[in-house]
C-alpha cells in the first residue's frame, strides 16, 4: 500500500509514520525537511513546502497513492489546494480534523461521532469545521474519497498536555512543580477529559489507512481513560516525586485576564469530555488504548530527563501565571473583606 503524509513529523504524526513503517506501509512523507531526524529508516521523503502550491505541484507531479494524509491542512482555502493536487490522485484521502469541533456547550456528556459540530469560542476550532464541510461537498458532488479523522489531546515524548502550559517549553510546568510553584487548573480542576498516548492512536489511525469502509466516514480516536484535571496534574506531580500546590482559578477569570485563551479553554479544555470509541473499534477492531496516561507521562519525562538542554523553561509564561495567581488572590481577599 502506498500512502503519502503531508507533514508526519508531528506529535501525533510521529507515532503515525512509525507504525505505518513497522507495518510495511510504503510510506512517504511530503515535508519541509525541517525534522529530518524524527523519519524512520525505509520511509521516503519529499522535501517540498505544501503551503507553496507550485512547488507542491512539482513535487506530486506524476504520483498516485491507496491513501494521502493531510496533517498540516488548517483551512477551507488548505483544503481546495489538496483537492486540486489530488483529485484522480488517491483512493482515499484523509484530513485531520479535531474533535474540537465538536457542540460547545454539549447537549449530550458523551460524544459520538454524531454529535453536532459546533463550536463558536475557538477560531480553529471553527476552520476545521469548515475543511470538513468542503470536503463532505466534494464527496456527495464528486465522490472524493474522503475519511474524517478527530484526535483529541494527544502527547507523546515531547509534550507535557497539562491545560496551563507552555507549548513552547512544556517543562515549564515540571520545573514549576519541582520548585515548589503554584500551578494553575482551571475551574475546580474536577471537569473530565481523555488524553490519549500517540502510540495508542497510531494504532487507531493506521488500521483506516486503505480502509475502503472508511471512505465517507468520521471518527475520533483517544483513549477511554477518563480523569479529572487535578488528577492529571496529580499523575505528573506523582512521577516527579512531589504533591503538587494546585490552584483553581475559574475559566472566566483567566481569560477576562489573558484574552488569547478563551478559545481553547471556553471552546475547549475547560469544558468535560467524555469519548465513545465504539466506532474506531468496530472499523478497526484491534483498536484497544492500551498506555495510561500515568505510565505515558512518565515515558515523556523520561525522553525530558535523558538530556538536560530539552528542559527548557519558559520565563515569561511563569511571569504571566505568578501575575495571575497574585491577581486572584488579591481578588478573593477584597471579596473575602467586602462579604466577611
Amino acid at each position: 500500500m502506498k500512502v503519502l503524509f503531508i507533514g508526519g513529523t508531528g506529535t501525533i504524526s510521529t507515532a503515525c509514520t512509525k507504525l505505518a513503517a513497522e507495518r510495511g506501509i510504503e510510506l512517504t512523507l511530503l515535508t519541509r525537511g525541517q525534522r529530518e531526524a524524527a523519519i524512520p529508516r525505509g520511509v521516503k521523503k519529499i522535501t517540498a513546502d505544501i503551503h507553496d502550491k507550485a512547488s507542491a505541484i512539482r513535487a506530486c507531479q506524476g504520483l498516485s497513492f491507496d491513501a494521502v494524509v493531510d496533517w498540516i491542512a488548517y483551512t477551507p482555502a488548505d483544503i481546495e489546494r489538496d483537492l486540486e493536487l489530488f483529485r484522480g490522485r488517491t483512493r482515499q484521502f484523509v484530513f485531520i480534523s479535531t474533535a474540537a469541533a465538536y457542540e460547545r456547550p454539549l447537549s449530550h456528556y458523551l460524544i459520538t461521532e454524531a454529535t453536532p459540530l459546533r463550536n463558536p469560542y475557538w477560531e480553529y476550532a471553527s476552520n476545521k469545521f469548515a475543511c470538513e464541510e468542503r470536503l463532505w461537498k466534494a464527496h456527495r458532488e464528486e465522490g472524493f474519497p474522503v475519511t474524517i479523522v478527530r484526535p483529541s489531546l494527544t502527547f507523546g515524548d515531547r509534550t507535557i498536555p497539562l491545560v496551563i502550559n507552555s507549548s513552547r517549553m512544556p517543562y515549564t510546568i515540571v520545573d514549576r512543580m519541582l520548585r515548589g510553584q503554584e500551578v494553575i487548573v482551571p475551574g475546580d480542576g474536577s471537569s473530565l477529559w481523555v488524553i490519549t498516548h500517540n502510540s495508542d492512536f497510531a494504532k487507531g489511525f493506521v488500521g483506516l489507512l486503505g480502509n475502503g469502509a472508511a471512505i465517507g466516514e468520521a471518527f475520533h480516536i483517544t483513549t477511554d481513560e477518563v480523569k479529572t484535571w487535578d488528577q492529571f496534574y496529580r499523575d505528573v506531580a506523582e512521577a516527579i516525586g512531589v504533591e503538587p500546590r494546585i490552584v483553581h482559578i475559574p475559566s472566566d477569570f483567566i481569560f477576562a485576564c489573558l484574552p488569547d485563551q478563551r478559545g481553547r479553554l471556553l471552546g475547549d479544555k475547560s469544558t468535560s469530555v467524555v469519548f465513545d470509541n465504539s466506532k474506531i473499534k468496530r472499523f478497526v477492531p484491534e483498536y484497544r488504548a492500551t498506555t495510561t496516561f500515568a505510565e505515558g507521562i512518565r515515558q515523556t519525562l523520561a525522553w525530558f530527563g535523558a538530556d538536560p538542554a530539552r528542559k527548557l523553561v519558559d520565563s515569561d509564561a511563569n511571569a504571566t501565571w505568578d501575575k495571575l495567581i497574585a491577581l486572584y488572590d488579591d481578588g478573593m481577599r477584597e471579596a473575602s473583606r467586602n462579604f466577611g
